[in-house]
């Protein structure tokens, strides 16, 4: 009898173990079912950069939800200020929707917004690709005019819904000038914030300005306030405040860049990935911890070694870019460049881009004003390496 009661207490209290293990809350199993933590990129950069292609690198990858620009809605509604003033608008709006929470948007938007009133919606393939849209498959190549044709007509939830689905949220943005404004979102617990800082030669950003002066006004405005956009000197005040900005988001990611940075900050060139998309394509991925998979590797090359020029404001069509890079250099006129060097020495000599000293060297295409950036050369091997394989 005494015998048979140890046994069903023993019964009892296997019972009672196998019940706290499998089913009550233990800190153990909780971090093993957790889902890992979202990575969250932010690539910095600053109007005619490269940066809408660059994001599309990221757009494409079937892994990433990804948005260009969300921060156009603060400039558009809180236009009367001036860039500082919305800085903090602006990153509460991008800390918001790196967690996905896209109610953010009702503070810029109407009530009544569908997916196809968020700016330049049609760019981000997880708006153009289930849940968002059922047209498509998340792991097709999926173009902005194929997406805004079949794609405008679902309600906004859905862009909140789609965002809660990725691994990775990326955010293209311009409208940062000091990267002290994210420091906040740096140490945050909620974020694992990387930051691309993508930069581009002075001179051809100033050049590809002066064709698309009209789209780019409004924000101008706010850069340099109405008054010094007027006269001659109007441009080259605004290529005085992205250059100034770019030197100190430099120094501050860089060279007295906090402990909460450090792998966190990574610079690049646009003249870089033009000159080798794959291994720069590859770089960047393994910075924001993504598989670089064969497909993305032959869309990379394909749609940077087209014949398209890329004139118009924000296309990402296909384009032989490395010669639109050098365009500057066939059709700015020297006195022109002479100002944006004259404005933007600090920065062309930090980033490493080489003045030149008249029109000869100017129109000298086997003078190469690019100096090599001190990447970190185990970086580029394994980018080599990797590319190396592809064969296209």
């Amino acid at each position: 009898m005494v015998k048979s009661r140890r046994v069903q207490v023993l019964l009892t209290l296997v019972v009672l173990s196998f019940l706290l293990i499998h089913f009550l809350p233990c800190s153990n199993n909780v971090h093993m079912e957790e889902k890992p933590s979202p990575v969250h990129i932010l690539i910095l950069s600053s109007w005619r950069s490269g940066s809408s292609f660059t994001g599309q690198i990221f757009s494409q990858h079937p892994s990433v939800f990804y948005l260009m620009e969300p921060a156009w809605h603060v400039w558009v509604t809180m236009y009367q200020n001036n860039a500082k003033v919305l800085h903090m608008a602006v990153r509460d709006l991008v800390r918001s929707v790196f967690l996905c929470d896209m109610s953010v948007f009702d503070a810029y938007m109407s009530s009544q917004k569908k997916k196809s009133d968020l700016f330049q919606w049609e760019t981000s393939r997880a708006l153009c690709s289930p849940p968002a849209c059922d047209s498509f498959s998340r792991s097709d190549i999926i173009t902005a005019g194929n997406c805004k044709t079949i794609c405008g007509k679902y309600p906004f939830s859905k862009v909140e819904e789609a965002c809660k689905t990725y691994s990775h949220v990326a955010i293209k943005e311009v409208r940062f000038f000091d990267l002290k404004v994210l420091y906040p979102l740096l140490t945050d617990p909620s974020l694992n914030l990387k930051i691309i800082h993508l930069v581009r030669d002075p001179r051809a950003v100033f050049r590809s300005r002066e064709n698309t002066m009209a789209d780019l006004k409004r924000d101008t405005n706010i850069v340099v306030g109405s008054q010094k956009t007027k006269g001659e000197m109007g441009p080259y005040n605004t290529m005085q405040v992205i250059c100034k900005s770019h030197v100190e988001i430099y120094k501050a990611g860089s060279q007295a860049a906090p402990s909460f940075l450090k792998d966190r900050y990574l610079l690049v060139r646009y003249e870089d990935i033009v000159r080798d998309p794959l291994a720069r394509a590859a770089q960047m991925y393994r910075f924001a911890e993504l598989h670089f998979t064969p497909e993305l590797q032959k869309w990379v090359h394909n749609i940077t070694h087209g014949k398209g020029h890329g004139a118009q404001a924000f296309d990402i069509g296909s384009r032989d870019a490395l010669r639109v890079s050098q365009a500057w250099r066939k059709t700015l006129p020297f006195k022109k460049i002479e100002k944006v060097q004259n404005v933007c020495k600090d920065a062309m000599d930090l980033l490493g881009y080489r003045l030149v000293q008249s029109e000869e060297e100017q129109k000298n295409m086997s003078l190469d004003l690019l100096f090599a950036q001190n990447y970190s050369e185990h970086q580029i091997l394994k980018a080599e390496k990797l590319v190396s394989t592809l064969t296209v």
